[in-house]
């Protein structure tokens, strides 16, 4: 008898389970409200951050997160009609923001994302992708030596991750990238990164291979599940009942109402995150580039240069705020002044944020109901390994790893 899988969400997380599913042998169904890769998986930097395992939640956070909220040049940003609905998860948030709970959590996040160029290429080789994964280096920029060395910190546990910078400093800097501002004198760069020039197309190239191994996909919403004796037998939607053995739930932050029918209430909140496509750009990066002062990342793309990154707490329900793309806007030009484009696009998406910045990787019981949500900031970067671990669990293949830290069933 075959398996039958349904996967909710078609973004990067669940594209990548789906393919990995239908070379276990299982059949699957991806459902997803609006469609391959035209969530958040869409608006990322499209970096492979390999070394994007340190959460926001560093020591030293509590304090220095009211200055930065009422700073006008600090990308953080607060809708503060939001904050009493916020607060339970805030509170939970800030508590992590410790020492022993930063280097846990890295620890954790290490093996998910250490591996992201290898995972995709992995994940592409055997689809007639593989021009959709770009290697590079990864470069953050720093006004000089002594803004990189107040990440001291951080750069340590990237360090003990196994990823060291090389510096590049003084006039070295613009013969490495020419078209940056004189006013970055020091750069840290990365080998062994990649990146992705168009994030929603590779997400949709990925599902017209997944279609083209046999799985299916339909356009829905799932509105509730059928969980008799503790265990699935069919998802149901917008558009009729789906029979099915397994379910898997990675919708990002829209998985959290669907976990709420399941019984678990997850502190799971939406970080606004925005972008700029700035089209047919010209004197922009030629790799990924952090830009440190305005934490937002600058990736060279098909369509242009996407400048994405700020961080807003305000829920889903709000259209996007015109200060954090301001802001996007001053840093952008600050940091690349040669830089022109023939127009600008704007995007706001919702990443999801757990309490903790760990991804839910695991089954719920012994329901056959499997999570695949909640990476934050490493969607893009961690979906592919996410993937094929879920795969892993729910067709009984061993892994090598302990997901005991991403247990759903940990905030129960």
């Amino acid at each position: 008898m075959t398996q039958h899988v349904v996967v909710v969400g078609a973004g990067i997380v669940g594209v990548s389970t789906g393919i990995w599913l239908r070379r276990a042998g299982a059949e699957v169904t991806i459902v997803d409200r609006l469609g391959p890769g035209e969530g958040t998986s869409h608006g990322n930097a499209g970096v492979l951050a390999a070394v994007s395992m340190v959460p926001v939640t560093t020591p030293g956070l509590i304090p220095k997160a009211p200055g930065m909220l009422l700073s006008r040049d600090f990308p953080l940003y607060l809708r503060w009609g939001y904050l009493p609905r916020l607060m339970p998860w805030l509170m939970r948030y800030l508590a992590n923001a410790n020492d022993s709970d930063t280097r846990r959590i890295a620890k954790d996040l290490t093996p998910i994302v250490s591996d992201s160029v290898l995972q995709h290429r992995a994940l592409v080789a055997e689809l007639g992708l593989t021009k959709w994964v770009t290697d590079s280096d990864y470069c953050f920029a720093y006004r000089d030596r002594a803004a990189f060395e107040a990440e001291a910190y951080v750069w340590a546990l990237r360090k003990t991750a196994g990823f060291e910078p090389q510096l590049i400093e003084g006039r070295d800097v613009l013969d490495y990238e020419p078209n940056i501002s004189p006013d970055i004198k020091l750069l840290a760069t990365l080998k062994d990164h990649g990146f992705i020039r168009d994030p929603g197309g590779y997400v949709r190239a990925l599902a017209e291979a997944f279609k083209g191994i046999g799985g299916a996909i339909r356009t829905a919403d799932v509105t509730d599940f059928d969980l008799r004796g503790g265990a699935i037998h069919g998802v149901e939607t917008s558009t009729g009942r789906i029979a099915c053995d397994d379910v898997v739930l990675a919708t990002g932050v829209w998985s959290k109402p669907l976990m709420r029918k399941l019984g678990l209430n997850v502190p799971l909140e939406a970080e606004r995150g925005y972008h700029i496509v700035y089209e047919n750009a010209q004197g922009g990066p030629s790799r990924p580039t952090m830009v440190a002062a305005g934490k937002f990342v600058a990736t060279p793309m098909t369509q242009g240069v996407r400048c994405a990154g700020v961080v807003e707490l305000g829920g889903l329900e709000a259209g996007p705020s015109k200060a954090p793309l301001a802001l996007l806007r001053k840093k952008t030009r600050a940091t690349f002044p040669k830089m022109t484009a023939t127009a600008e696009i704007e995007w706001l998406g919702h990443r999801p944020a757990p309490s903790d910045s760990l991804p839910l990787i695991g089954q719920i019981g012994s329901s056959r109901v499997f999570t695949a949500f909640g990476h934050h900031h490493i969607g893009l970067t961690g979906g592919p390994k996410t993937g094929r671990l879920i795969a892993g669990l729910v067709t009984g293949q061993p892994t090598n790893m302990d997901l005991s830290a991403y247990a759903p069933q940990r905030f129960a």
